[in-house]
């Protein structure tokens, strides 16, 4: 089951803080020799014993050897999460909720449009020019007893002029440069 909300999102961040400081701790100790190495002799403070050439199991300075391991795989993890956590984060869908659902189209002063007061005044086949995000011109289509679940720009995306409706040939025709859409 997929975890939504904020509960599943906290569960999720302490998930991989966990996984993280694990795997951290495997990547330390795994540069380091076994420290279960049992000898029959008594520890000494010295590796190697004078003259024999015998490994006691002794290794000097295995507390700084185990700190710089740590220090190591740290700085090297850190920058490797961060690329895969924002590589994994592509493909996470976004968290439901919050939207607010479509954006009213407005009249010539702003005034938001409802299908009922639309519908009186327009025909089918309609294309009028309505205010749509920000203010911006968009033509709204009027099919059958509804409008379209979209409207189209009526701006011209090569030099930015307002590309009105021609009902005459049935198509928006540019007037900045000629170019006809139908």
């Amino acid at each position: 089951p997929i975890m939504t909300g904020r509960r599943g999102l906290r569960r999720g961040s302490a998930l991989a803080a966990v996984a993280l400081v694990a795997s951290v701790y495997l990547l330390t100790s795994a540069f380091v020799a076994p420290t279960t190495f049992k000898t029959s002799r008594a520890p000494t403070s010295v590796a190697l014993r004078a003259g024999s050439g015998e490994y006691t199991g002794f290794v000097p300075d295995m507390q700084r050897r185990t700190l710089m391991n740590l220090v190591v795989v740290t700085m090297t993890a850190i920058p490797a999460l961060v690329m895969l956590g924002g590589y994994a984060l592509f493909f996470y869908p976004p968290l439901p909720g919050g939207g607010a659902g479509g954006v009213p189209a407005g009249d010539v002063d702003g005034t938001p449009i409802t299908l009922a007061t639309w519908m009186k005044t327009h025909k089918d086949g309609g294309r009028e020019l309505v205010q749509g995000l920000k203010g911006e011109p968009f033509y709204l289509i009027t099919k059958g007893d509804t409008v379209k679940d979209f409207a189209i720009g009526a701006v011209c995306t090569h030099l930015g002029c307002v590309v009105p409706w021609n009902q005459a040939v049935n198509r928006f025709c540019c007037p900045c440069h000629g170019s006809q859409y139908d």
